[in-house]
C-alpha cells in the first residue's frame, strides 16, 4: 500500500500512477472532510489514461490536463448525480466537459468510457438515464465513447461500436 496526496506519483514496472484532485464530500461518521478524494492519472510510455473516479464537475480537470495530458483514454463517473448535490458527482453532461477540459478537445480520437453508473440506487434518476444523456452529448461534442458491458474488455486504440445492451437491462 502507498499513501499519495494530491500530485504525488509511484512508478510500478514502468507505469506512473499519479493522484490527483477530485471534487467530493469525505467522511462517513462525525467529522467530515478531513481526507482527499482523488482522480488518477495512468503514465506509460506511449499512453495515458485518466481515472475520474467518484467526483464532481471542477474545471481545475482542465489544470490536470494541462499538466498531466493529453489522455489516450479517460474513464469518467456519468452517474449518481442530482441537482441537489452538484459537486458531488458529475452528470453526463458534464463528464464530456470534463473529457475536453482534460484535453480531449485537442485529441478527437482520445476514449471516453462511463463509469460510476448502474450499480445501486443512489440518486433519482432512472438507471440507463446516465448513458441516454451521454450518448448524445458525446455525439454532440464529437467525443468518441463507448460503454463497455460490465467485465467486457475493449481496447481503446481499435474502433470501438456501441451496442445499446443497457436498453434491455433497464
Amino acid at each position: 500500500i502507498v499513501e499519495l496526496d494530491w500530485d504525488q506519483h509511484v512508478e510500478v514496472s514502468g507505469l506512473r500512477i499519479t493522484c490527483t484532485e477530485a471534487r467530493h464530500f469525505s467522511g462517513r461518521g462525525l467529522q467530515r472532510n478531513i481526507t482527499l478524494w482523488s482522480s488518477w492519472v495512468l503514465a506509460g510510455p506511449t499512453h495515458r489514461v485518466f481515472f475520474g473516479g467518484d467526483s464532481g464537475y471542477t474545471p481545475r480537470f482542465a489544470d490536470l490536463g494541462e499538466k498531466y495530458g493529453p489522455f489516450d483514454l479517460t474513464l469518467l463517473p456519468v452517474g449518481a448525480y442530482d441537482a441537489r448535490w452538484p459537486d458531488v458527482h458529475m452528470n453526463p453532461e458534464e463528464a464530456v466537459r470534463t473529457h475536453l477540459d482534460l484535453g480531449g478537445v485537442d485529441r478527437r480520437d482520445a476514449l471516453l468510457v462511463p463509469v460510476h453508473w448502474g450499480t445501486f440506487d443512489l440518486a433519482f434518476h432512472g438507471w440507463s438515464e446516465p448513458i441516454a444523456r451521454l450518448l448524445p452529448a458525446a455525439q454532440e461534442s464529437e467525443v468518441p465513447t463507448t460503454v463497455p458491458k460490465p467485465g467486457q474488455r475493449i481496447d481503446a486504440s481499435r474502433p470501438v461500436t456501441v451496442e445499446p445492451w443497457w436498453l434491455s437491462s433497464s
